[in-house]
């Protein structure tokens, strides 16, 4: 099969959207012509169309592909508001909910367009250290933006004694932001910033005790935690569906808004033995059963 994967922000930013590009094109590439575009292509015709970007390129893509012939898949890697709201309606052949929590919305909101469930991945082989004995390093990961909460990380760990934040990630503009506040509330000895890239990850992980990551509700799921119980790592997230699903027995859930509390779940998560139960929760998201679900959908359209 021709298979075109489109995301205009491939090699420019490292996000779960771009992971995901990433590891299913190496994947399909094995038996398959994979083709990674930047922009849309409107005269070529190939088995299977893949936007990513969500909003106005859906629809472009979903025109392009009734003129070529070609099956329009969309996965929803932008979450359950808006963006997904437009994927279902641009009548794609197959819409991919990333959670449960997803799937349920996208039938009622358009029951008409066949929606499947296939969540993101993570590579077990990339992502695969052993969790740090007795150490209270906390890390956070995402990029340098609201939806990420840094803040409230560092307000909560402000509240623990003889711990360590490391927040790590790239792009978005509230980076010096986050910098300024971590150092003001945990001084530069217990907070450390780094700006980085998705390959130098593996090593930041092992450098961690435990993975924070209090991302807004809607977040359509979050690579990050998956990364880091691959690498052994519990985790204290939001709590909300899609993170419950995720993250299963191998962490701890809390309105992270409720600094307190927060702070709270963090201590009890530290001081939990929680053994081997990262790394057996995220072995369903093994990016080659993610891979091998995908081509199951493309033969069968």
């Amino acid at each position: 099969m021709e298979i075109a994967i489109i995301n205009k922000y491939q090699n420019k930013v490292n996000r779960g959207a771009e992971t995901f590009v990433s590891e299913l094109s190496k994947r399909l590439s094995k038996k398959h012509q994979v083709d990674i575009l930047t922009k849309i292509n409107l005269f070529k015709k190939y088995d299977i169309v893949i936007p990513t970007n969500g909003r106005l390129q859906v629809f472009i893509v979903r025109l392009a592909t009734w003129l070529t012939g070609s099956k329009m898949i969309v996965s929803g890697q932008s979450g359950v508001g808006l963006d997904d709201r437009l994927n279902l309606y641009s009548m794609p052949n197959v819409f991919v909910a990333i959670s449960s929590y997803a799937l349920d919305k996208s039938k009622k909101r358009n029951p008409f367009v066949k929606s499947v469930y296939i969540p993101n991945g993570v590579n077990l082989n990339t992502f695969k250290g052993q969790t740090l004995k007795g150490g209270r390093t906390i890390l956070a990961v995402g990029a340098f933006t609201k939806e990420k909460r840094h803040d409230l990380t560092i307000k909560a760990v402000a509240k623990l004694n003889d711990v360590k934040l490391i927040i790590a990630g790239g792009g978005g503009s509230l980076r010096k932001d986050i910098e300024i506040l971590g150092e003001k509330l945990l001084g530069k000895d217990r907070f450390e910033i780094i700006e980085t890239t998705n390959d130098k990850m593996p090593e930041i992980y092992n450098k961690a005790n435990l993975l924070v990551f209090p991302t807004v509700p809607w977040e359509s799921f979050g690579i990050v935690l998956v990364e880091a119980m691959a690498s052994g790592l519990p985790v204290v997230t939001t709590d909300d569906p899609i993170r419950r699903e995720i993250v299963g027995d191998a962490g701890l859930f809390v309105d992270p808004t409720d600094t307190n509390k927060f702070a709270n779940t963090i201590e009890k998560a530290l001081i939990t033995a929680w053994g081997e139960k990262p790394r057996k929760q995220v072995e369903k998201f093994d990016w080659d059963i993610i891979a091998s679900e995908y081509e199951k959908l493309f033969q069968e359209l």
